[in-house]
């Protein structure tokens, strides 16, 4: 940090005492530009490479003339070259870096006395002409040069990154700073700006597919009275004014709903849920959720429009349905569908233990298959829950490409409207693809009586002990009862989806400040 006493640290701070001795300002306000670094590294690259003497008189008399004979670029000095009164640099913007050459012959004595003051990490801002270099790289020729910020830490390691998970998660800012500057990577590897510029055009292309399909983008509340609309456990806090505890929203799924009973046919939200719950490579605290409900669909629906949206953003963002991650190509031309019942059939891993599919919803057969697998199980769980635990030790390993879930148990899913056929399932689906969950997507339950007794029996499974259980939202029963149309509804994890799209193994690698414990000295 700065209070470190460091021969670097102090140099770099007698540099800017120095800067502002010869009468620059030690952090100028204004810069006035005529071109990005990138703007011009993409204009005028083909230029570029090693020229016979008279072809690159010829280009470099083109180049001068170029832009009206000047551009004015900014950036932050990513390497430095001198060679007696003459010296090359690598102006960044993020995005590319381009050399830039200036001659103490052509600056005049101040600015190459400035020059002398400058450090790598530096922010400044050049006027000069376009041309090549003998050895075919592209650069500004320098006539002015002007300080705009000093650097007083050093820079990372310009060719390896940052190579530590910690610092990069902790210090983003660092980690996107080494990623423009970075020369080793694989093939097809993104770098750190790269990552999270293709997770806003994610979300771009997620927006405008709902908009250009009449969806109305609305928001809702972050704090509400109750915890409501999942089943997860909340952070609370106190709201001294009102003198009621308030919850940061584990899904704002309550609400959406409320305004498809007020007559909003199609709307969706784009924003954050807050679970005070465990981290882990595929789990942050604050993570970003899509949700949308349209009137008049189903689950069927909805299943549909996932597939469509899917190939679309692998279109769109990767060029390509066949998407690396890990080590699979994961096919978004590939999808399957499949009940949980028949999903735990399918993957169960013994021939001489496997139950039926009726034995999958008979209490002993449950725990005898549960015993056959070792999984150790709390008696308390009911028939769906312990479903639920079998499916998730069975068969979620398995799940690598797109693959809906569908028929899961009532018990589970509090907010599902029951198949008209068998009750003890819900029209209800979960997508999953490269052994994660993704989506959750159900016909509503749009029946304010039995929703409230689903509410009913989520309150004496909290009274049992789970934390997780949904509480009684009697102002959603009221909602309900002035009629909700025919609904479905579904959630999508932008941050996981973001991880696949990208080859990310960490859901920490596609958010730019992710939780961590405390630093310690």
């Amino acid at each position: 940090m700065l209070d470190q006493d460091n021969d670097q640290i102090q140099q770099r701070r007698r540099h800017l005492e120095e800067i502002v001795a010869l009468g620059h300002p030690a952090y100028v306000n204004h810069f006035d530009r005529t071109h990005k670094v990138s703007e011009l590294v993409a204009r005028y690259h083909s230029f570029a490479g090693k020229k016979e003497e008279a072809e690159l008189a010829r280009v470099n008399a083109e180049l001068k003339a170029a832009e009206n004979g000047e551009v004015r670029i900014a950036g932050r000095i990513m390497t430095m070259r001198l060679m007696g009164k003459a010296a090359f640099v690598h102006l960044s913007d993020g995005l590319a870096a381009l050399q830039a050459y200036i001659r103490k012959n052509d600056v005049g004595d101040a600015a190459w006395e400035l020059y002398q003051k400058l450090d790598l990490g530096d922010w400044i801002g050049v006027t000069g002409y376009l041309f090549i270099t003998k050895t075919g790289e592209l650069s500004v020729h320098i006539t002015q040069l002007q300080f705009l910020t000093k650097a007083l830490l050093p820079m990372p390691d310009k060719y390896h990154g940052v190579t530590d998970k910690e610092l990069r998660y902790r210090q983003r800012y660092v980690d996107l700073i080494a990623s423009g500057a970075a020369h080793e990577r694989q093939p097809g590897e993104l770098t750190s700006r790269e990552v999270f510029e293709r997770r806003a055009m994610i979300v771009r292309e997620i927006r405008r597919y709902f908009d250009d399909r009449d969806f109305v983008e609305v928001e809702t509340p972050m704090l509400s009275p109750l915890a409501t609309g999942a089943a997860a456990k909340p952070f609370v806090t106190h709201h001294n004014a009102l003198d009621i505890d308030l919850y940061a929203r584990i899904a704002p799924e309550l609400y959406l709903k409320r305004l498809t009973v007020g007559g909003f046919e199609r709307v969706y939200e784009l924003n954050r849920n807050f679970r005070n719950e465990g981290i882990s490579y595929k789990h942050n605290p604050e993570f970003t959720m899509l949700e949308f409900y349209q009137a008049y669909a189903d689950y069927n629906d909805l299943m549909d429009l996932t597939e469509e949206l899917f190939k679309l953003l692998a279109d769109k963002t990767c060029g390509a349905r066949q998407v690396p991650f890990k080590d699979h190509i994961i096919d978004f031309d590939n999808w399957q569908r499949l009940t949980m019942r028949e999903a735990v059939l399918k993957y169960w891993p013994n021939d001489a233990t496997r139950p039926t599919a009726e034995g999958l919803m008979d209490r002993q057969q449950l725990e005898d298959a549960a015993a056959a697998l070792d999984l150790g199980f709390d008696p308390k769980l009911n028939d769906g829950q312990l479903l639920g635990a079998i499916f998730e030790h069975v068969v979620e390993p398995h799940l690598i490409h797109p693959t809906f879930i569908t028929e899961f148990p009532t018990e589970l899913s509090p907010l599902s409207k029951q198949k008209a056929d068998d009750p003890r399932f819900v029209e209800r689906f979960e997508l999953y693809i490269a052994n994660m969950e993704l989506a959750n997507g159900f016909s509503e339950l749009n029946d304010p009586v039995e929703q409230k007794r689903r509410f009913e029996e989520q309150m004496n499974q909290r009274e049992r002990g789970d934390e997780e259980a949904m509480v009684m939202d009697e102002d959603y029963i009221r909602a309900l009862s002035y009629g909700m149309p025919p609904t479905g509804g579904e959630g999508i994890g932008i941050d996981r989806l973001a991880m696949i799209l990208t080859n990310q193994h960490s859901i920490r690698d596609v958010i730019l400040f992710p939780h961590m414990r405390p630093e310690t000295k």
